[in-house]
């Protein structure tokens, strides 16, 4: 089979509405509609149509005929209902084997049912016909949509309540077509979502695979049609050719004397004297025996009346093997389906058409017996169509300018969010900027990065030996470790402990006092009472550091704000804390933030190491600066590490023209208006929310949940950042996005589904470049200021946004090696930089017998 993708990718919701014009291609004739759609759940179109008799030689004929003359009935009808003049979208059933590479782009692959026309194989019929239309000064006549009889069956027999999403036709012909899963169509080029595919199964078994199938009166059919070798299993199917099935077994019984013993049966030799509506009269229970006789003896054949009988059972054997093999075809589609979508059970409306179903009561009898047999793990409950071909056109067409309406409208929704090339340089180009700003003593104090001197001078070297603690605050939850380093190890324990709410945004002391007391339950835990040990603390909030163990806090993120703290020194808080619990053991040797500590950590398994990046609940960086460069603090020699506390970037209005509207709706409910700006555009804290209110957007568009409402998507932090992970997790079935979004109460369709996996995809991707734009800069100007041609350096990563979302990673890596090509940058996952970093860094500053301290 050909399985050819028809870029139909949505079912009828019921909101298409307007004048749509159809041409529809038939056998015989042309027939051209004026369908009104009223967006009423397509329940009560309004049709006008008339049927244009073609010329015998017009089939035979050339290509350009042809479509001339379809363009003309266009007119005709056009000039009969009042020649109407506004912009006419046209949907164009051709019922022909085309490769189709969009929904207006076809090209005919070969011609069936009779037709034969000169130039027109390997050429795009729609372009064809367009170009026919012209001809006729039709200019507001546009071809939008090309599709098949069997594609328009499942379109008409599709509801909002009840999608159709398998079509089968068995008629003079016989197709199938059902909704594919896209990533499953490489030769579409779509990815997301489901197309609809025209399977063609008419052809199957033009391979042989059929052969064992066969019989010889289907051969002696095949080498009398029109297309010898071609559309086998249509042959055993199609009405066209069921009658001349009974002929030649006639024959072959006649010539063996099982019928007509002792008559003249020349007059079978002929082809078509019985025709397959005659088979379906003579399988009738009850007039079939007279219909047998009389339509034999119109032939001459004198039957007895067991001849009778026979040419009924006859009928009735070839009529139930043809409704068989089509329940085979759907069966092995439906349960392709059910294992494509990952289900136990796969319940669906299947839409049936043509002739031969609907005027043979027993063959959908058959069909619906042999289905149940083999696929038993699907509910396919067969809808018969009303008009597949014109109807099913209109609604396809309508379908089509609907997701164009709605496309252009996602598009202007999310295009502030697809950032260029251009626009990432520019990013790449103001950090850099704000860098040197930062570093300068003049300017420090007006520049968004900060860059705040760390006091951390030297990565580690391998030599650190000892017992250390840390401490880790920087989330809601709180941790102390105690770190063993040894020569060829780390060994390290930690106990976790919660910080309430109330603390978080309590008074400082309340704070710092809960941290002594988890500090003292766990040496209690692990039996350190009353031994000192070197303490580093990971404290990872924007601070500027006076020392190695010295840090005044500029200003809480991250959801705290416990009063008292601002511009205060945080050790000496922790010391004083320490001093009303009487606890004496305390010895604080280092103060660093999370990133410094990624660093240090990644530093010990990597001396290329130096850099430290998060991209978590917050974000931010450090790096390795020369000394000389560092113009808030005394000294020229070595480099110091440099916390940028570049989450603040763009603080200052240099970042303005990069914030959308839904930036600006999540920054405006933050406990934090007008800061950390790059922080909401990059970390986890915020993507989610950004994705909801995208959501809202889209939803009163009428775009997203068919427009309607949703009470709990006003709900803020509904949509957590975790569900982005979840929804863009590679070969995650959009059936299970679905599902992650009906468990958040979220009315979603399958095809909402693909929508908000987009959003999702366009939000996170740009979290990934804009992060990748801050590093080119760091990159790029570590390289210049060591006046490097190509530099090569390690960044110590951490973050649950980095490590847990399945494309962030890959996507800021390719960015910046698009941004810094000088630069060979390897990412080093940090094996908790927060714990460990911190007690490096207190093991650093004990190998040192001379620390860095400001001068």
């Amino acid at each position: 089979m050909q399985m050819l993708p028809t870029f139909i990718c949505s079912t009828p919701d019921g909101t298409e509405n307007g004048d749509v014009l159809v041409a529809e291609l038939c056998q015989n004739h042309v027939r051209t509609l004026w369908v009104t759609l009223a967006g009423d759940g397509n329940q009560n179109p309004q049709l006008m149509y008339r049927v244009f008799e073609t010329p015998g030689d017009v089939l035979q004929g050339s290509g350009e005929a042809l479509f001339d003359f379809i363009a003309q009935c266009v007119k005709s009808f056009l000039e009969e209902i009042g020649n109407p003049q506004h912009r006419l979208p046209l949907g164009f059933v051709f019922p022909f084997s085309c490769r189709q590479t969009g929904l207006d782009k076809a090209e005919l692959i070969s011609w069936s049912k009779g037709f034969q026309c000169s130039d027109v194989e390997g050429k795009d019929v729609v372009q064809l016909l367009q170009a026919a239309i012209s001809k006729q000064e039709l200019h507001h006549v546009d071809v939008v949509a090309l599709l098949n009889n069997t594609v328009g069956t499942m379109m008409t027999c599709s509801t909002p309540e009840k999608p159709c999403e398998i079509a089968l036709v068995v008629g003079s012909g016989t197709n199938c077509c059902f909704m594919a899963e896209s990533d499953l169509l490489e030769i579409a080029g779509v990815t997301s979502g489901r197309m609809c595919v025209n399977s063609e199964w008419g052809c199957l078994g033009d391979d042989g695979a059929l052969d064992n199938v066969l019989t010889p009166y289907d051969h002696r059919v095949d080498q009398e049609s029109s297309n010898p070798g071609e559309r086998r299993f249509e042959k055993l199917v199609g009405s066209l050719y069921l009658g001349e099935t009974v002929r030649h077994a006639m024959l072959m019984l006649a010539s063996e004397q099982a019928l007509f013993i002792g008559r003249n049966t020349s007059t079978l030799a002929t082809k078509a004297v019985l025709t397959t509506q005659q088979v379906l009269e003579i399988m009738d229970n009850e007039d079939g025996m007279a219909k047998a006789q009389g339509m034999l003896e119109a032939l001459g054949l004198q039957p007895s009346e067991r001849d009778c009988c026979r040419v009924q059972q006859l009928c009735r054997a070839v009529v139930s093997r043809a409704a068989a093999l089509s329940a085979t075809g759907l069966a092995a589609v439906l349960s392709h389906m059910c294992r494509s979508r990952q289900l136990e059970r796969l319940v669906v409306n299947v839409g049936v058409d043509g002739g031969l179903y609907r005027t043979s009561s027993r063959f959908g009898e058959i069909l619906r017996s042999v289905v149940g047999l083999l696929a038993p793990e699907c509910a396919a409950t067969l809808v018969p169509s009303g008009d597949g071909r014109g109807l099913g056109a209109a609604i396809v067409t309508a379908v089509a300018l609907r997701l164009v309406a709605q496309r252009n409208k996602v598009e202007r929704l999310l295009a502030p969010l697809r950032l260029s090339r251009a626009d990432l340089e520019r990013v790449q180009a103001l950090m850099k900027q704000e860098m040197e700003r930062g570093l300068d003593r003049e300017s420090n104090a007006t520049s968004s990065v900060r860059m705040l001197p760390t006091y951390v001078c030297h990565t580690p070297d391998g030599t650190e030996r000892g017992k250390f603690l840390a401490l880790d605050l920087g989330g809601t939850n709180f941790r102390v470790l105690v770190v063993h380093v040894e020569e060829d190890n780390i060994h390290m324990a930690n106990e976790i402990y919660v910080i309430p709410t109330a603390i978080m945004q309590g008074t400082g002391e309340a704070l710092f006092d809960h941290i002594i007391e988890c500090i003292v339950d766990f040496q209690i835990k692990q039996k350190l009472t009353g031994q000192v040990l070197p303490l580093g603390f990971t404290f990872s909030f924007p601070c500027q550091q006076l020392g190695l163990d010295k840090a005044v806090l500029l200003t809480w993120t991250k959801g705290f704000n416990a009063s008292g703290c601002v511009g205060q020194d945080v050790v000496q808080m922790l010391r004083e804390a320490a001093q009303r619990k009487q606890h004496t053991t305390l010895k604080v040797v280092a103060v660093v933030n999370d990133t410094v500590g990624t660093m240090m950590a990644c530093g010990y398994h990597d001396p290329k190491c130096e850099i430290g990046l998060i991209v978590g609940t917050g974000t931010n960086a450090c790096y390795m600066e020369e000394r000389a460069n560092v113009g808030t603090v005394e000294g020229d020699e070595g480099r110091m590490c440099i916390n940028m506390e570049w989450g603040a970037f763009g603080d200052n209005g240099c970042l303005d023209g990069f914030f959308t509207s839904f930036d600006q709706l999540v920054d405006e409910k933050t406990i934090n208006a007008g800061k950390q700006r790059f922080e909401k555009l990059i970390s986890g804290m915020y993507l989610g929310e950004i994705v909801r209110h995208i959501l809202l957007a889209l939803v009163e568009e009428q775009v997203l949940f068919r427009g309607k409402p949703s009470h709990n998507l006003q709900n803020r932090d509904i949509f957590q950042t975790k569900f982005l992970s979840k929804i863009e997790t590679p070969g995650l079935a959009l059936l299970q996005v679905q599902g992650i979004l009906c468990n958040l109460e979220l009315d979603a369709s399958y095809e909402d589904s693909v929508l908000v996996r987009e959003v999702c995809q366009v939000v996170s991707q740009r979290a990934a470049h804009l992060c990748a734009a801050g590093m080119a800069a760091v990159v790029e100007k570590m390289r210049e200021s060591r006046g490097l041609e190509q530099l090569t350096v390690t960044v110590g990563v951490d973050g649950t946004l980095y490590k847990m979302h399945p494309h962030f990673s890959q996507n800021l890596q390719q960015m910046l090696r698009e941004l810094a090509p000088r630069c060979d940058v390897t990412f080093l996952q940090s094996e908790d930089g927060s714990g460990k970093g911190a007690a490096l860094v207190a093991a650093v500053t004990c190998r040192e017998a001379d620390p860095c301290s400001p001068q």
